[in-house]
């Protein structure tokens, strides 16, 4: 596990870096990952505007803010993403925001799915490999701590009820879930990650 994740980190991006290189890839209209497709592309694009959008509007509350204010421990959230993924799009910015205000505290690495095979295959979901994966790491003892994904409780809530309904999850279900994700303001990812680094803090974890 150790060196999985040390192997990780060495080849991880901060939040920009990764921010640009998949805007580097669209100029080549590619996106990260193994599969190459004019729908991973297109994804892709959508989500860098999408990012970019975020990157603008995303707002930590002010109960958050107060909780990273106030941190003691330093942590490394190690993610598990690529730039075609919806929900890490929509969950990353939240996330960085989080990183910067946290005085330092918390260090945000991204590393891309495909090319940790490794490493994701031991942060599965139900047997896939659904991302984003935030790995949480207490950085003075380097071990991991917790981890969280793909997505909030409240969206994944919303895609089994659908899928329970009508078996699939088609394009209507994708659409609904953006439109979730715009109603909750990055809300829940901030307070089910902050509940977490509770749960570690009072040993709870």
């Amino acid at each position: 596990m150790k060196n999985t994740i040390a192997k990780a980190l060495f080849n991880s991006h901060s939040y920009p870096e990764y921010r640009k290189l998949v805007a580097d890839l669209l100029v080549e209209e590619k996106s990260t990952g193994n599969e190459q497709s004019e729908s991973l592309t297109n994804y892709s694009k959508l989500n860098d505007a999408r990012m970019n959008r975020l990157d603008k509007t995303i707002t930590i509350s002010e109960k958050i803010l107060s909780k990273l204010d106030h941190l003691e421990n330093r942590y490394i959230w190690l993610v598990l993403s690529e730039g075609w993924c919806g929900d890490a799009a929509q969950i990353l910015p939240v996330i960085n925001k989080m990183a910067l205000a946290s005085h330092k505290k918390i260090d945000l690495r991204i590393v891309l799915r495909d090319e940790n095979a490794e490493l994701m295959d031991q942060y599965l979901t139900n047997g896939g490999k659904a991302i984003p994966k935030v790995i949480v790491i207490c950085k003075e003892a380097g071990i991991v701590r917790a981890d969280w994904g793909p997505r909030p409780k409240g969206a994944t809530e919303l895609l089994a009820e659908y899928k329970k309904e009508f078996g699939v999850l088609d394009e209507k279900i994708k659409t609904d879930l953006q439109l979730w994700y715009l109603a909750d303001k990055g809300n829940s990812v901030q307070e089910e990650l902050m509940q977490i680094i509770d749960n570690i803090a009072y040993n709870r974890l």
